[in-house]
């Protein structure tokens, strides 16, 4: 657990829990959710004696499921979103060869490093509890940024320090929902080799159930993005029905809340639009893989019958020739096998001459 104090341009991480709240800024307690849950009782009596009440039993138990899908709940005393990241796992870059080269066992492995784990907000007036998963590079990321600015002293050329917990909450947010970009690359290699699969005529695809387990995470993926869009637009309507600021600066800080809010949701319609874009590109390989299966069947059919076409007016002639009876013309002419050859192979040139300028011989293009 780190605890850190935000106070203009000033970022300064505590040894511990304060047991007052400080003069100025607020207070952002981050905590990995292992941790969290062995000691909720002294974060809870340290959110008491900083913020004047502590996160309710109900709450405590969201921020402690890891299976919780992202929604926005509230008290009179603090906001509690829970919201779940979309994140490519560690390792999954070096899986490809390039944007389409792969294997079904590597296409597998990245389908299964996705992570979605939800990370929790409960935002004060002036303290914010986070609760990550282990190792999150969310909360490490911002550590180290918001450090990094206070230490080279950039903060006005960068950009400012968040001046309350819901304004750091909407930029850890929009920073969870821009790291898509990472998985929207592994997704894209991974659909683009399963694609490539499907369209190869050389290729006997029959992993189907890669293909289905594709479909599923891609669901899997819809159906969280819609989740973080009903949460943030939950935190956007209570947001509008907070009271008003009666100072400049706080209506300006209100003012900025609310359109970093709208930009994080702008930002998840984007990405909800690209899983929905790679669910119909899925959808329309199958189809197209489909297609072509058929058409090939069709070729292959297509060639027999006119085969089996040139074939039976020949194998009517050997018949025909073929009955035992002494009077059948040509049978004691001394040329009448050469004469019936001639026959037979003048029919074959003369039907295979038809069908291929009816195009029912060759490959279609």
């Amino acid at each position: 657990m780190r605890v850190f104090h935000v106070l203009g341009e000033r970022f300064t991480e505590l040894p511990g829990l304060p047991d007052t709240l400080p003069d100025g800024g607020f207070v952002w307690i981050g905590s990995g959710r292992r941790e969290f849950e062995v000691s909720v009782a002294e974060v809870q009596a340290a959110l008491q004696a900083l913020a004047g009440g502590q996160v309710v039993d109900l709450h405590v138990s969201d921020l402690l499921n890891n299976q919780l899908p992202s929604h926005y709940d509230y008290t009179s005393w603090y906001d509690l979103l829970v919201f779940r990241r979309l994140a490519a796992g560690a390792g999954t870059a070096s899986m490809f060869v390039d944007d389409i080269s792969g294997t079904p066992a590597s296409a597998r492995r990245a389908l299964a490093a996705i992570d979605t784990s939800p990370v929790g907000f409960a935002v004060f007036d002036r303290v914010l509890l986070t609760v990550h998963p282990t190792d999150c590079a969310v909360r490490d990321y911002f550590i180290a940024r918001l450090s990094g600015m206070v230490a080279n002293g950039d903060v006005r050329s960068v950009g400012r320090l968040p001046s309350n917990p819901a304004d750091l909450m909407l930029r850890m947010v929009n920073y969870m929902v821009d790291s898509y970009l990472d998985l929207r690359r592994l997704l894209t290699r991974q659909l683009g080799y399963l694609q490539a699969q499907l369209l190869d005529p050389r290729s006997r695809f029959n992993d189907w159930q890669l293909l289905l387990e594709s479909r599923n995470t891609l669901h899997l993926l819809e159906d969280t993005c819609e989740d973080q869009r009903s949460a943030v637009q939950e935190w956007i309507d209570a947001l509008d029905e907070w009271p008003d600021e009666t100072e400049p600066q706080a209506r300006r800080e209100r003012e900025l809340l609310r359109i970093r809010s709208r930009d994080v949701q702008e930002h998840i319609e984007r990405v909800l639009g690209h899983v929905r874009r790679l669910e119909q590109s899925a959808e329309t390989a199958v189809q197209m893989h489909f297609s072509a299966l058929g058409h090939r069947t069709n070729d292959i059919m297509r060639t027999l019958t006119v085969l089996t076409a040139i074939f039976l007016p020949l194998n009517l002639i050997t018949g025909y020739f073929g009955m035992n009876f002494d009077t059948l013309p040509l049978i004691h002419h001394r040329y009448g096998f050469w004469i019936a050859t001639g026959g037979i192979a003048l029919v074959a040139i003369g039907l295979v001459a038809f069908f291929r300028s009816k195009r029912y011989l060759g490959r279609s293009h």
